[in-house]
Formats: structure tokens, sequence, C-alpha cells
């Protein structure tokens, strides 16, 4: 049985995925891995933020999902995407899983957001995507010691390094904010010879682990 064949198998309704669907998601599949090793400069971040019905994972449902691209150390405000899942949440999945591609996500609070994601794959298209997930809730604790090591929200890191955006508590606008954290986060890394994907994600698990001690 192919990867495809058994994609396919886990999903409710197979005969709701066209042709399109198809070939983006074997496209997607056949993607080389990414190089973590490459500098901040040379990579493509891309950060993804959902928005759902509550903040329970267990119990709340994803509403829309949302990505920007940051390229070259630019946030790319045209690199973007945000779709809703209603009402055709497979679609909405793959054209996220395409723009992502392999390249490292960037969120805030992976608690909630990688959770509700890998659910919502899982559930809708039967996969969990290998991604280098890299979360701001923890990495910036550690690089700017102004606020505690965990627990701040994102308003409050917005209000530290005065960021707006278009629209709070909305999926893109919010990604669009920790797009902008994200560019502190790489300035202040290289000042701490922190200059690749793969270092900064080392960062974050080692403040997980002295976090769980």
């Amino acid at each position: 049985m192919s990867w495809l064949s058994r994609l396919l198998s886990n999903r409710a309704d197979v005969s709701s995925l066209d042709t399109a669907l198809r070939e983006t998601l074997t496209q997607w599949h056949m993607l080389p891995a990414p190089d973590l090793n490459k500098s901040h400069f040379e990579t493509r971040y891309v950060v993804v933020n959902t928005e759902a019905t509550g903040a329970n994972v267990a119990r709340d449902r994803l509403l829309s999902v949302a990505a920007i691209a940051i390229n070259r150390e630019l946030v790319v405000s045209a690199d973007s995407l945000y779709a809703s899942l209603e009402p055709d949440p497979a679609t909405a999945l793959t054209n996220l899983l395409s723009f992502v591609g392999n390249d490292p996500v960037v969120v805030f609070n992976s608690a909630f957001n990688r959770k509700m994601l890998e659910h919502a794959f899982s559930q809708q298209l039967g996969i969990d995507p290998e991604w280098t997930w890299i979360d701001l809730y923890w990495v910036l604790g550690e690089l700017f010691p102004v606020m505690p090591a965990q627990g701040a929200r994102l308003a409050e890191w917005m209000r530290l390094f005065d960021i707006e955006t278009f629209q709070r508590h909305h999926a893109l606008g919010d990604a669009f904010a920790i797009a902008q954290l994200m560019l502190a986060v790489q300035s202040k890394a290289r000042s701490r010879g922190i200059y690749t994907p793969s270092s900064l994600s080392e960062l974050e698990q080692r403040i997980r682990r002295e976090a769980a001690q």
C-alpha cells in the first residue's frame, strides 16, 4: 500500500479528496528534508498561528489557520496565508502544508497551537508533519530576561517591543506580531552565537529541560 493510500484510508470521507488536493499532498510528501544548519539569513522561517473556538485543546475545535514567511530576515507580508477550516478543512490544511513545506515553523505557545494543528492534520488528512517547531514562548524569556522566563503572554511581549498589528486575536493578525518578535529573536540569538535553526531549537529544548527539573 502506498503512503497516499495509507493516508486516504485514515480519512472519514475519501471521496471528498479531489485530484488537485491529492497532487498537492504528493508534492509535499516528496519535499527534501530541510537544512537546519543554514544561517538565519539563509533560512525561510514560517510563523504559524491558529484561531479556535476556545483554549481547551481537548474540547475546542480549530476555526482558521494562518502563516506568514520570514525570508532573509524580513517579514514578507505578501508571502502569507489565511484559511478558514469551514467549509472544507482538508483543503485549508493541505494549503497550509504546501505553504510551509518543510521549513522551520515558529509559533507562540506550542502547547496550544501545535496540538490543535496536529490533531486537525491527523483527523482530516491522517498525517503528522515532522516539522521543526520553534516556540517563542520559551525562547523570548531566555534571550530577553527583562520578562519572566516563561509565562509572559503575547500581548506583554508586544508592549515591550512596541509591536502593533492590524487585528489582535485574529490568526493572521497575531501571526504578523509573532513574526516581528521572531526578528528580534534572530538578532539577539546571533549575539549569543546562535546562528541557525538547529541551534535555536536546541536552545529551546535546553530551556524546556531546565524548566522541567
